[in-house]
């Protein structure tokens, strides 16, 4: 995360945003092929919209999101942008895809959105979405005692 305020012609903004979704039915596609699509997909997105991905890490079968926007950029829009331009850019280079979900949505209707502290937050959100879809051997839990 940076600590600079952005600015626009009339305001300045240090907002981010955790946004995290699934696969349709909870559906494990999100293996190596599917996520660079979305990577790419996400790079497209940030030139062509105000937002700026400043994380994206998936599991399996779900996405997490670190973001920043332009205040006039609600949450909901981001998600809606993300999920329609990344389910056409996968449905085009991986049709297959298709079969596994009946009806050729590629992610579930709902999703979880909060904004994250820049100060002491930031970092515990950070590696966590950094770390998805890593084996659980390869991160250290810390212990309480």
């Amino acid at each position: 995360m940076r600590d600079v305020v952005e600015k626009a012609s009339h305001c300045g903004w240090q907002i981010h945003y955790h946004i995290v979704f699934p696969v349709k039915y909870r559906r494990g596609l999100l293996d190596d092929a599917v996520v660079k699509i979305i990577m790419m997909t996400a790079k497209a997105i940030e030139d062509r919209y105000d937002i700026e991905f400043e994380q994206i890490g998936c599991d399996e079968d779900h996405v997490h999101i670190l973001c920043t926007a332009h205040p006039k950029i609600a949450p909901g829009q981001i998600v809606r942008v993300f999920k329609s331009i990344t389910a056409r850019e996968l449905f085009k280079w991986k049709p297959d895809l298709k079969r596994d979900l009946w009806g050729g949505e590629f992610w579930t209707d709902g999703y979880y959105v909060a904004t994250v502290g820049e100060r002491a937050d930031w970092g515990v959100v950070e590696r966590y979405v950094k770390n998805q879809g890593k084996p659980k051997e390869e991160l250290r839990q810390l212990e309480l005692f």
